[in-house]
């Protein structure tokens, strides 16, 4: 018997499928670091999030996490029949979107659809990598280095400029609080050749790992391997933290990101879609 069930809190979803979540770390890394920063902070724009587990007979087979004014991030599903019953059961909300398994997500997206009178329309397709061990790619000129206080304007505007240049067209505006929940978190971590170059961002703590991203070089900066040793170093860091697990989303209609990545250890795990719903 399916039956779906809300959270009062991010701690009941914690309770209540933490277990399922963490036994596919790589795959729930959005998830779990969602988790993990609702522990320690508010929600991005300060309005109630949304949990919710469904549940066959007494196990949970699919669970889910909405942040205004974000989509909601559907996990792994582990029984067809649970996409459809979530999607009964947030009909009442107002969704911009869903993100999640490649025939999870898009299931969700058609079944909420239609129910809504919303049309869905695939605004990116991306893929969860894995990476255990960095392998250095050769080393540009320049050094790693955390960025600080003082980096706090350029990252601002490098952010920006990643959210224009990688991100759907309907993605909610850049959070002025990022940078600061980031630094909070894991932190920024930039190439620096004579000023800086290349930026990774690492947070979203999972139990093991955490997860690069934003990563962004202007486009002067490009194809002179400041990306690839920015990744790889900020990666090296958390390895070398006692972290087991890095993870990192690529764009699929990216290939040139797919590629380097995969040539500095980061495996590709599974495939996402993020769907948008428009009237």
């Amino acid at each position: 018997m399916i039956a779906v069930e809300r959270l009062p809190n991010v701690e009941g979803l914690v309770e209540a499928a933490g277990p399922f979540l963490a036994a596919r770390e790589a795959e729930h890394n959005l998830i779990l670091g969602i988790c993990s920063a609702l522990q320690t902070g508010p929600s991005p724009a300060g309005e109630p999030a949304d949990f919710l587990v469904v549940r066959s007979g007494r196990s949970v087979v699919l669970a889910a996490v909405r942040t205004p004014p974000y989509k909601v991030v559907l996990s792994e599903v582990d029984d067809p029949a649970a996409v459809d019953a979530l999607a009964d059961a947030m009909a009442g909300l107002d969704l911009p979107g869903v993100f999640g398994p490649t025939a999870a997500a898009g299931s969700f997206a058609e079944h909420w659809c239609r129910a809504a009178g919303y049309r869905p329309h695939l605004a990116m397709s991306e893929r969860i990598h894995r990476l255990t061990a960095v392998r250095p790619p050769p080393p540009p000129p320049g050094r790693l280095r955390l960025a600080g206080p003082a980096d706090r304007p350029l990252l601002v505007d490098w952010l920006e400029a990643f959210g224009r240049e990688a991100l759907p067209p309907d993605a909610p505006p850049l959070d002025p609080g990022l940078v600061e929940r980031r630094m909070g978190q894991g932190g920024f971590y930039l190439w620096d050749d004579d000023g800086p170059v290349s930026v990774a961002g690492v947070g979203s703590r999972t139990p093991h790992g955490a997860r690069v991203g934003p990563v962004y070089t202007p486009p002067g900066h490009r194809r002179r391997g400041y990306a690839s040793a920015c990744v790889a170093g900020a990666s090296q860091m958390q390895i070398d933290a006692g972290l087991t697990f890095v993870f990192l989303f690529t764009d699929l209609a990216n290939p040139t990101a797919n590629h380097i990545y995969q040539e500095i250890g980061y495996e590709p795990v599974r495939d996402v879609d993020s769907w948008s719903f428009t009237i």
